[in-house]
């Protein structure tokens, strides 16, 4: 099998687009607030990389152990110390449709290195749990503290220092950002990721979310709502709506980590499988023997991180990397806060509509123009950094092309030069709308995002008395009675990381949707998540400082009247800071925090920081930030 790179080979990026004033100051401060940081991590992976390459400073026992399972062949490269040996992390389980196809992928990986005279094995295996599984089960409040255990999992893999390069086998929502921390601990190594593409179109996101709802109001039975849910979620490979795993891959290529267009092909195409042979072998032509030596903590600088907010608010991508991209940042040395997020997509247009933001699936998205489409626009506004360095060696502009498979040989061609479906993908002369998905909200509440990019101008503005509950299980009972059934602002509280580890809300989303849909404004506020899968009532998650760290939630009532404006930024409750402040703080619900796993931890609840700080148990809390730490005694 041959590959050819795109025509370009300079090194100088073929488009030469001026990057716009707002992209360059947000880049511009988060070099300058992260710059003791970011050298302290250069000068860490710097250390690393002027040692001897890991296997030659192995004891001859240490190496002995170490290829002891290999075959003859491999064996004798790996003594040979010349040629790349790489390590592969994955991410496989058979309960995770979108990581089922990886069962075979170390093979197909070593075969494709065997050709070209290279060598891999398995590193490590990480956990990789099912979010639509475990929605509104007791082990959703794992899921977020999973990613960094898969981080810790992926250090813990490489720690062996047998390998010249990297290979991550990871997909969905806490996979993919926890190996990548992982892995920029080790960055001194090149990385790339490898995709296993989306399930082929099933039944329509919104015929399953019709369906949903009218369960949630009692008028669908379970069996209907089983056969929905099982004719959308149908065969191995990702969900096809615009979650946080699709999120995660079209950031990936965003920020050069992943092959060009290779997101989005379904499993089992010839062109997967090749894709696959390709970065096997790419990933060798970049490591310290090469001669474009393309280490993994220098690749993912502020340019790279910037690419990736402009890509998440263009396409009106996930919540969740509200945190995680924070988080992925904070292990390369780089502080981003909120405020990043807002300047980004206030000058950033939205120029995808896909399922929760429209009706388009991720299959309908690729073959509207995808990844490349949608990068060429945004690069040719000057939105994202045209020379920010690459899996392929090339800088983003020239990166930015599409996979071609004839005669079993890929090559690179340009992708089309406008979308193939403007109620998909359009350009930044006619964008869905000026701005982008999120914005930051403010207030006496505290701080807060919201994703706009699925609610219409009409419910974007809500001022509402509150209804407070302590737990989304509390709201079917509420819904049912009819106590809902008005105008009003659901507060959801001891949702954060410090409390019960941050779980996605999924459950809420029928109930205020149906009430949205009676006639009432509604909205959400809350400090917990709710993810890729935001929909159309307008909800303000994350809010920080949370109710368990003395945060103002903590203090709200039923009736207080809550603003939400996501026009304007602001959400407040209409009482003065006296006031708020002399009222007693309420008293945390007496969960279960013990069973399925949760008892281990009650350590990661006490150290996790602030979700604007990417509510993780791995890093101290930067000065930069105002971190409430102390978990509060109850008055």
């Amino acid at each position: 099998m041959l590959f050819y790179y795109p025509s370009n080979h300079s090194g100088e990026a073929s488009v030469s687009t001026q990057v716009s004033p707002i992209i360059s100051k947000v880049t511009a401060d988060i070099e300058q607030r992260s710059r003791h940081l970011r050298d302290e991590y250069l000068t860490m992976i710097d250390s690393m990389a002027r040692q001897a390459p890991g296997r030659e400073q192995l004891s001859c026992g240490n190496l002995a152990h170490g290829f002891a399972a290999c075959n003859e062949t491999d064996k004798s490269a790996i003594k040979l110390m010349d040629a790349a040996h790489v390590g592969i992390v994955t991410a496989f389980n058979d309960m995770l449709s979108a990581h089922q196809p990886y069962e075979t992928y170390p093979d197909q990986i070593k075969a494709a290195l065997r050709a070209v005279g290279s060598t891999a094995q398995v590193a490590g295996g990480v956990p990789a749990m099912c979010d639509g599984v475990t929605q509104g089960q007791a082990g959703m409040e794992l899921s977020l503290f999973s990613r960094d255990v898969i981080a810790q999992a992926t250090a813990v893999s490489l720690s062996h220092q047998m390998f010249d390069a990297v290979l991550l086998l990871g997909i969905c929502d806490k996979i993919v950002p926890g190996l990548l921390i992982g892995a920029l601990q080790f960055g001194h190594l090149p990385a790339l990721f490898i995709p296993a593409g989306p399930m082929p179109s099933g039944l329509p996101n919104k015929e399953k979310a019709a369906v949903r709802q009218r369960f949630a109001e009692g008028n669908a039975t379970r069996e209907e709502l089983l056969h929905a849910e099982s004719a959308s979620y149908h065969s191995a490979g990702t969900c096809t709506f615009y979650g946080t795993a699709n999120t995660n891959q079209l950031l990936l290529e965003a920020m050069g980590l992943q092959l060009p267009g290779a997101s989005f092909v379904n499993p089992e195409l010839p062109l997967r499988e090749a894709l696959t042979a390709y970065a096997a072998q790419q990933v060798t032509r970049i490591t310290a023997k090469s001669s474009r030596y393309t280490p993994l903590g220098e690749q993912v600088d502020a340019r790279a991180l910037v690419n990736a907010l402009v890509a998440l608010v263009a396409s009106g991508g996930s919540t969740n990397h509200c945190i995680h991209l924070i988080a992925i940042a904070r292990s390369a040395g780089y502080i981003m806060n909120w405020s990043d997020f807002d300047a980004i997509s206030q000058a950033t247009p939205l120029l995808a509509r896909v399922y929760p933001n429209g009706q388009a699936d991720i299959n309908h998205f690729h073959a509207a123009g995808g990844t490349g489409v949608l990068f060429q626009n945004l690069l040719s506004d000057g939105l994202m950094h045209s020379d920010a360095r690459t899996c392929l060696g090339l800088p983003f502009a020239d990166f930015v092309s599409e996979p071609s498979l004839g005669n079993a040989d890929i090559s690179w061609v340009k992708p089309p030069a406008a979308s193939l479906d403007d109620t998909v993908i359009r350009d930044t002369r006619a964008p869905f709308a000026e701005e982008g998905g999120l914005r930051l909200l403010e207030g006496n509440l505290g701080r807060s995002v919201i994703k706009v990019s699925a609610v219409s101008a009409a419910h974007q503005i809500v001022k509402a008395p509150a209804v407070v509950i302590d737990s989304q299980h509390a709201l079917q009972a509420l819904y049912d009675s009819g106590e809902l059934s008005r105008d009003c602002v659901v507060v959801v509280r001891f949702q954060g990381p410090m409390a019960n580890g941050m779980p996605e809300l999924h459950k809420l989303t029928p109930l205020l949707s149906s009430l949205q849909d009676k006639g009432h404004a509604v909205a959400l506020i809350t400090d917990g998540r709710m993810s890729g899968a935001s929909g159309k009532v307008p909800a303000a998650i994350h809010i920080t400082p949370e109710a368990a760290a003395d945060g103002p939630l903590a203090r709200i009532r039923d009736g207080d009247m809550i603003t939400l404006n996501a026009n304007t930024g602001e959400l407040s409750v209409a009482l003065s800071e006296p006031e708020l402040a002399n009222r007693n703080r309420a008293t945390p619900p007496n969960a279960d925090q013990f069973t399925v796993g949760r008892n281990l931890f009650s350590a990661a609840r006490n150290q996790v920081s602030t979700a604007e700080q990417g509510a993780s148990f791995l890093f101290d809390a930067d000065t930069h930030f105002t971190h409430q730490r102390a978990r509060v005694e109850v008055a």
